[in-house]
Order: C-alpha cells, then sequence, then structure tokens
C-alpha cells in the first residue's frame, strides 16, 4: 500500500496546485505517457480497483496442500505433483530448468542449451560444455527457472538433492497403489505420510516410458560430473536412490518443497 497511498498523495497535490508535469511529479505519470494528468488519476483508480499494479506480475493461487514428515531440516513437501490435482496424478513433465511442459523433450527444443548437451548457455560449470566456452558457476537453479517456484507461487521450490536424500534415510518407503496407480507411500518419522506414483520419465519423441514401473522427480540441484546433468530421486518397486542423475533435457515430473 506504500506505493498506492504514494502515488495518491502525488496525484491529490496535483489537483490542489493545478500545475503539474512528469518532471516534477515522475511517480504522478501513472499512465506512462510522460505527462502528468487528471488521466493519471483514473488509471490510479482502475489499479487500484483491480488489485494489482502493472509492472507486478501476478502469483499463482498458493492454495496446495503439504504435509509436514518430522524430518530433521523441518522441510515440508507437497501431497501432488507440480500439475496434478491429486497425490496419484503424475501431473506435468519438465525439462529441468524449465517451466512449462513440451510435446516431446530433446536437446534440440532445450530451452537452456543452442542444439546439444555441449552448448549449454545456462548452469555451466565446465567450458567444454558451453556455448563458445560459457560458464556461469551456478548448480542451482534460480527461481525463475524453478517449475514449482514459476507454476505454485514463491512459497514453492523444487527440492535440493540434500532435500531428497533426507526424505529417502529418514522415512519408510512402501511399494503401494492408490486408485490402481503404483507407487511409493513413504512415511515421516512422525507417522505422517506422502504418495509418490511412478510416473516414469518422458523421452525425446514424447513417449512416456516406465509408467507404473519406476518414479522419478527432479531436484533443483545440478549433477557432480557434467552440467548436462541434474540430480533426481528414483525408486521401483524394489530399489530405491536419491544420488542419481541424467541429462537434463529429459522430462520428469517435480515435487515441490514448501518455503518457510
Amino acid at each position: 500500500m506504500t506505493k498506492f497511498s504514494s502515488l495518491l498523495a502525488v496525484l491529490l497535490l496535483m489537483l490542489v496546485s493545478f500545475t503539474a508535469n512528469s518532471q516534477d511529479y515522475p511517480r504522478g505519470d501513472v499512465s506512462q505517457d510522460g505527462n502528468v494528468s487528471i488521466s493519471d488519476v483514473t488509471c490510479l483508480i482502475d489499479y487500484l480497483l483491480s488489485g494489482t499494479w502493472p509492472d507486478e506480475p501476478v502469483s499463482p493461487p498458493d492454495d496446495h496442500e503439504w504435509v509436514d514428515l518430522g524430518l530433521p531440516s523441518g522441510t515440508l513437501w507437497a501431497t501432488c505433483n507440480v500439475g496434478a490435482n491429486a497425490p496419484e496424478e503424475f501431473g506435468d513433465y519438465f525439462a529441468w530448468g524449465e517451466t512449462a511442459p513440451k510435446d516431446y523433450y530433446d536437446w534440440s527444443n532445450y530451452k537452456w542449451c543452442n542444439g546439444d548437451m555441449y552448448t549449454l548457455t545456462k548452469y555451466c560449470n565446465d567450458s567444454t560444455c558451453g556455448y563458445n566456452g560459457f560458464v556461469d558457476n551456478k548448480d542451482e537453479l534460480d527461481p525463475e527457472d524453478d517449475a514449482a517456484y514459476v507454476n505454485w507461487g514463491p512459497s514453492w521450490r523444487m527440492p535440493t538433492v540434500n532435500q531428497t536424500g533426507e526424505l529417502c534415510d529418514y522415512c519408510t518407503w512402501q511399494w503401494t497403489q492408490v486408485n490402481g496407480v503404483n507407487g511409493r507411500l513413504v512415511t515421516g518419522p512422525n507417522g505422517n505420510t506422502l504418495f509418490l506414483p511412478a510416473a516414469g520419465q518422458c523421452i525425446n519423441n514424447g513417449e512416456n516410458i516406465g509408467v507404473g514401473i519406476w518414479g522419478c522427480s527432479w531436484t533443483r540441484t545440478l549433477g557432480p560430473n557434467f552440467p548436462f546433468e541434474a540430480f533426481y530421486p528414483v525408486f521401483e518397486s524394489n530399489y530405491m536412490d536419491w544420488f542419481v542423475y541424467g541429462p537434463r533435457d529429459v522430462g520428469h515430473t517435480v515435487r515441490a518443497v514448501r518455503v518457510p
């Protein structure tokens, strides 16, 4: 409200003085037409009634459920995948560092490269893998490239590899079904649970493979060896490993964590 109040005060002063220009009152030029006039009052009223400011993006509604599993870090986990409306739904598939699903997943249409894994344009700590030797030494996703943050709002992030490691180390994992969907029921130290569906992954021809057989969900952490890889945990009916990493261009699901 500080911005609205200050602008309203400027506009009221303008109306009282009957002389104003955008140089004297630069913040009074609400319509950004180079002049300060009665039209700015109308524009301001429109902004106040709509409840948003034109240069401020509207965040997605923060209405997603989470569960406290009693983990040492206090991490709170979402009860369903990004893009899903129920725990057993797969939700959307994302390439690592992208925030929208695609028809197919391949280096040729990956956002952060110039055609292949050796032409990375962001999140690269090895010049041999960067486009024209590019490096930025980023090893975690920026919020604007985080599918959880962008799609669910600022209270959510994709987990780090350490957070998924904690989920594996401190919880029990049981292979089961929810509404006919295979997956793992994860039970925390405090007895609370969440369900991770075996959603498989989406590959370069748009095909979903491994559905009902395994599940893997992106972290926001770059892989340890090559910058064209990122971490994700993998689970099957009789296997689980959180220290797994693979190509960033593949489509995986995202299970978000809550940011305090």
